[in-house]
């Protein structure tokens, strides 16, 4: 006996669509949390990035042969500080004193004593100062956040700019 089988019946078809939706409905929620990280790890790189970038713009309004500013503060102070003297550390994990300092969540200057780090703090930056040649110097800015969403790497910026000492000439 032949059987004829011209298609898939009502039942078949409808069975095929409930397992096909529930497999789409696993995998909308991993989509959506996805979505979110990938959103949450790009915000907070963005924000590391701007707050590089704002130090790098107080280091760099320095004069060239500035070595007592206060940059650990904002606006940074005539003396108490390191200005663009040679020195510091571009390493987050290794932050030099006088070269670190401390924002929270919202990017608010933290009072800290130095390379412990302040209750609250959110994002840490350190900076270097480098004399690679005669009338130049390398200034490095690397922020970090504190923590990651992702459990890989921390989220980080780093700058890196040339300061000279050359004479303008207009």
């Amino acid at each position: 006996m032949i059987r004829d089988d011209r298609g898939t019946t009502l039942p078949e078809t409808l069975i095929a669509l409930a397992v096909l939706g529930i497999a789409i409905a696993g995998l909308l929620g991993l989509v959506t949390t996805t979505a979110k990280l990938t959103e949450d790890e790009g915000h907070l790189s963005a924000r590391a990035t701007e707050y590089a970038q704002d130090k790098m713009e107080q280091l760099l309004a320095l004069a060239y042969g500035d070595t007592t500013s206060n940059t650990a503060v904002y606006p940074a102070t005539p003396g108490g500080g390191t200005g663009l003297a040679i020195g510091g550390s571009a390493n987050p994990a290794a932050p030099a004193a006088g070269y670190v300092d401390w924002l929270d969540v919202n990017g608010n200057l933290l009072v800290s004593n130095g390379v412990t780090p302040p209750a609250g703090w959110f994002y840490k930056r350190v900076w270097q100062t480098e004399n690679p040649g005669a009338n130049i110097k390398r200034v490095s800015v690397t922020t970090i956040v504190a923590f990651n969403l992702s459990r890989n790497r921390l989220q980080q910026a780093t700058l890196v700019s040339l300061k000279t000492n050359f004479p303008q000439v207009f």
